[in-house]
């Protein structure tokens, strides 16, 4: 080739050709460094024909400078990006990045410097450096890495290097991992899993796209199950990608896969190291990475040899993106597979209701797991109405529910109670003025924190301590903590307990991989009696003495409007109450609500999914929401209230009156300022039939807007505030 198309990573240029020097080899797909004026860009050989630029004579194309040295992006994995900028109308080039997960990775191998421990403690120590100890055991980094983790400035580290308590340690750039083994501990299935992995390595043998819904009731070994087709993978040399929802997720999975295959996988997060990232990125794309287990943006990456992808807790909405991309990595999982031929499978004990319709409509193929491994049986689900049974004055929890965990403490079992709500209480209020503590930058109110002693808003992230006195009227101690957040409920066991041992799991209080590994080992050797937690808590741990789930409030997720609501109510509690009875004791579920009578609550009552998921379908149906109909929002927000909502407005205005579509709004977001920024909302409901996304860029492309306003569009939301 002697012009060349590049896809650059400026929204604002998106395409340019250039040409190629004599003795440089380019292909499509490549990655290389080209001019722009002074500066110089890192884009993407692109197909000409597939992206339109602007035409530059021949003699105007300025060469390329440089091919760099990894493999070229896939044909199979552009047509997937372009596939994925088309159906949630971003941009191509924000979506092609994500296949460069590591700029640093693209300059080929080498060795760098890192820092550990030395061991050395000397007598006397800063409390910096004494901190610093502390925090990095087991550690080895970059300096400015290390300095993050230690929260200390680098001078300090680089004191204690000279001072000998840090060395520096050459690594190689490109070492190789261990490779898993396939044969290394082969479980004994049930008969049900058995038939059910048969298929899956069936699968895995015949490389085709083959779509699979795993639909297994909580304990029922989907684990174990979709293992054997890793396994089927690694034995035919293919790499293979298992989606988890959460980074929480990881350690427990990290563990039972190093059970079965000897060595832990290869992981892929926001978390990871910058070193980290660049071996597993230059890992993955030279074949090397044998199993890659990470969040939504593993999606992407070049694997060169991709065989299989697992989507686990496929139903989760953290697989949803709600900035940058919005897309949704279960369905963009799905494409890939179909792009490139190979299975995947969605595994889930509570599918979301688009999967479940694709199943039944033959889309995907329905593996069942009715039952729980080992005989165990499904817990016993009862409600507890609050109308009739009220806690007592100020307490949160009923005393049916009291009396269950005094039994189960007295037994020597374990209790889970889970509040989906995190801190102490939502909302702070003077009861002299009835000042309520609201966020500067957010439509929400900060929610008080007693570990840490901070009001904080849990969208914006701001913090303040928590003030001796009402700001507003100057009265001093007159604070009052509205509602019931975990660390009350926590507060509140250890009242009416006083012997058991309480542990608060949220993100706040596990924010570390070692954190949440202390809680497991001692949750497993029976060395805490009562867990209070969030979602956090509601997947993927097997504790079998756990015999008593409660949930305070069944109810608050069917609050706000949202659209899916009463099947994210469902799948939640549904997901916790599958924590009781996972060993050989049965277990028991306590809902503790005060709308007994809904239609969710009552099909949790009866255990009854499939009446609950009939139901919603139908009601559904009659709404034309997904997966009948089709959503699509748009979100306009700005700094500027009044600019907002002419922009909104203007969009408005001009929304295409068409017979298959329906626009609502513009209106305010329940979250009306985020972030410091004001924002309004429009809904489009769309028939299945209608071109939503072409009508999407034929409407809002002509538009202009201040620079100050930021229109987003969000295809298939599943957020609405």
């Amino acid at each position: 080739m002697k012009r060349i198309r590049i896809l650059v990573f400026n929204a604002a240029l998106g395409v340019l050709d250039y040409r190629v020097p004599e003795g440089k080899p380019v292909e499509h797909g490549s990655v290389v460094i080209a001019p722009l004026g002074p500066r110089q860009v890192l884009g993407i050989v692109w197909e000409a024909e597939r992206l339109s630029a602007q035409e530059v004579p021949e003699s105007k194309l300025r060469p390329i400078l440089e091919v760099l040295p990894v493999p070229p992006i896939p044909e199979r994995l552009r047509r997937l990006i372009e596939w994925t900028a088309d159906y949630y109308c971003a941009p191509l080039a924000s979506v092609a990045r994500m296949a460069l997960g590591s700029m640093a990775a693209l300059r080929g191998g080498g060795t760098t410097t890192e820092y550990r421990l030395t061991g050395m403690e000397p007598a006397r120590l800063t409390p910096q450096r004494a901190a610093a100890l502390d925090a990095l055991q087991g550690e080895q980094a970059s300096i400015k890495e290390l300095a993050e983790l230690a929260s200390v400035s680098d001078g300090v580290l680089r004191g204690m290097v000279g001072a000998g308590l840090l060395e520096p340690v050459t690594v190689d750039l490109d070492r190789p991992y261990p490779r898993a083994d396939p044969g290394f501990a082969v479980p004994e299935l049930s008969e049900g899993q058995q038939a059910a992995a048969d298929v899956f390595v069936e699968a895995v043998r015949t490389p085709r796209f083959a779509p699979f819904l795993l639909d297994g009731v909580t304990g029922s070994g989907k684990t174990e199950t979709y293992f054997e087709a890793v396994a089927e993978a690694l034995r035919l040399n293919r790499q293979v990608l298992v989606l988890l929802p959460e980074i929480a997720l990881t350690e427990n999975f990290l563990r039972r896969f190093e059970h079965r295959f000897g060595v832990s996988p290869i992981l892929w997060h926001s978390s990871l190291k910058s070193s980290e990232r660049r071996r597993a990125w230059r890992s993955i794309v030279l074949g090397d990475a044998q199993v890659v287990v990470g969040a939504r943006s593993a999606l992407f990456l070049p694997y060169a040899h991709l065989g299989l992808i697992i989507v686990d807790e496929a139903h989760e909405i953290s697989f949803k993106q709600d900035d940058g991309v919005r897309y949704n990595a279960r369905d963009v999982a799905v494409m890939r597979a179909k792009f490139e031929a190979f299975p995947v499978i969605l595994a889930s004990a509570t599918p979301a209701l688009e999967t479940m319709q694709l199943a039944e409509a033959g889309v995907y193929r329905k593996i069942d797991l009715p039952a729980r491994f080992g005989g165990a049986q499904l817990p016993d689900i009862q409600i507890v109405d609050l109308r009739q049974e009220a806690p007592e004055r100020g307490k949160w929890l009923a005393p049916r529910l009291v009396e269950e965990m005094k039994a189960r403490l007295a037994r020597g079992e374990q209790s889970l109670l889970f509040l989906n709500r995190r801190g102490y209480a939502p909302l702070t209020l003077c009861r002299h003025c009835g000042y309520r503590f609201q966020c500067p930058n957010c439509t929400a109110w900060l929610v008080e924190h007693r570990f840490s002693q901070r009001l904080a808003c849990h969208h914006c992230g701001h913090e303040v301590p928590v003030p001796e006195a009402c700001p507003e009227c100057g009265t001093g101690d007159c604070l009052v903590a509205c509602g019931p957040g975990v660390e009350r409920i926590a507060d509140e066991v250890a009242e009416i307990l006083p012997e058991a041992r309480v542990a608060l799991v949220t993100s706040d209080t596990m924010n570390t991989a070692e954190a949440m590994n202390e809680f497991v080992a001692k949750a497993e050797n029976k060395a805490i009696d009562v867990i209070v937690g969030t979602q956090l808590v509601t997947k993927g741990y097997h504790f079998p003495e756990l015999t008593l789930v409660g949930v305070v409030d069944a109810d608050l997720g069917l609050e706000g409007g949202d659209l899916r609501a009463a099947e994210r109510t469902y799948q939640q509690v549904a997901q916790v109450a599958g924590r009781a009875g996972r060993g050989e004791k049965p277990g028991e579920v306590l809902i503790q609500t005060r709308h007994p009578e809904a239609s969710v609550i009552a099909a949790l009552a009866a255990g009854d999914r499939d009446a609950f998921y009939a139901a919603e379908i139908e009601a559904r149906r009659d709404a034309n929401a997904p997966p009948f109909g089709r959503w699509a929002a748009i979100i306009v927000s700005s700094e500027d209230q009044a600019e907002a909502k002419a922009a909104a407005r203007t969009i408005g205005g001009t929304a295409p009156n068409l017979p298959d579509m329906l626009v609502l709004g513009p209106a305010p977001a329940p979250l009306s300022l985020l972030r410091g920024r004001h924002r309004f909302r429009l809904l489009i409901n769309a028939k299945r039939s209608a071109e939503l996304q072409r009508v999407l860029r034929e409407w809002l492309e002509p538009l202009q807007f201040p620079r100050g306003v930021r229109v987003h569009i969000d295809v298939d939301p599943y957020s609405f505030v």
